[in-house]
């Protein structure tokens, strides 16, 4: 202990600022200690009724107590004020320099209250679109499902997303259901290409591919649909026509299936219907 005083500089003092600022509270103190030792002498001598003389004391105390909070507020207010600013410049430092941790925080806490997404559900953010495999306060990891929007194959690429952008940009779940889910394609053609026939094979082979599971996938729908207070939908394969451009005909195919069967019912329509037919009027 003698050793650490010894260490102390020995022209140490404050600054007479200081000095008068602990005077003035030593008195203040001071002041306030007697008052409330007298107060209470006083009260315990002339108030005989013991139910007004212990509300009396309380209320005194409480007073007195207040009387020196606002005193010492007075005295020491300039140092106060400048210990808060430093106070809120060091937080708005933490704050700048945090930002975009906090962001990714409020993005996650944002979209569990939400439940915009849960683990395994294919999501698309921005140009972003894949599996979700992990979720952290920070950042969600999805395997990458490309290229393109319309296709369902892994790209064996691991995406890491900033919680944050969850805050600014809307998210799309495409597994809206666990255990089947529409799935739309569409196939283009020419305006004079023999599309007629090319809409008929693709509802064909749309209803061949759903017959095995149709009834099943009905069930579920109405299930969904009533928990949810939504309006069923129709479950039936069908082939839709547009007209992106004056010379182009697009045929959108949709149909139901499990969420991880998409592109392999994809891919199987359209390898029965363009396997041995060319819907195309141009010949060689």
């Amino acid at each position: 202990m003698f050793e650490t005083m010894a260490l102390m500089p020995q022209n140490f003092s404050l600054p007479d600022a200081i000095w008068r600022l602990l005077i003035s509270t030593g008195l203040l103190l001071l002041a306030i200690v007697i008052l409330r030792t007298l107060t209470a002498r006083f009260i315990r001598r002339h108030v005989t009724s013991s139910e007004l003389r212990g509300r009396l004391l309380m209320n005194f105390r409480n007073g007195f107590l207040l009387l020196g909070l606002l005193g010492l507020a007075l005295i020491w207010g300039d140092q106060i004020r400048s210990l808060a600013l430093s106070i809120v410049a060091i937080a708005v430092a933490f704050v700048v320099a945090t930002k975009e941790l906090i962001l990714c925080v409020s993005g996650a806490i944002l979209k569990s209250g939400a439940g915009s997404f849960n683990l395994g559900d294919r999501i698309q953010v921005k140009d972003f679109r894949g599996d979700v495999i992990d979720q952290t306060l920070l950042a969600t990891t999805v395997l990458e499902v490309g290229p393109g929007k319309t296709s369902h194959q892994r790209t064996g690429r691991m995406i890491v997303i900033p919680n944050a952008l969850f805050l600014s940009e809307p998210v799309i779940n495409e597994s809206f259901t666990d255990h089947w889910d529409f799935h739309v394609f569409t196939v283009p053609f020419k305006r004079e290409d023999d599309w007629h026939t090319a809409q008929k094979a693709l509802l064909a082979a749309a209803n061949r591919h759903c017959k095995p599971y149709l009834e099943s996938v009905r069930t579920y729908m109405t299930k969904v649909g009533v928990s949810r207070g939504l309006e069923v939908p129709s479950v039936d394969p069908r082939v839709t026509i547009q007209v992106p451009v004056a010379s182009e005909i697009h045929l959108t195919v949709r149909l139901p299936a499990k969420p991880r069967q998409r592109s392999y019912i994809e891919q199987a329509i359209l390898s029965e219907v363009f396997a041995d037919t060319d819907y195309s009027t141009e010949k060689p």
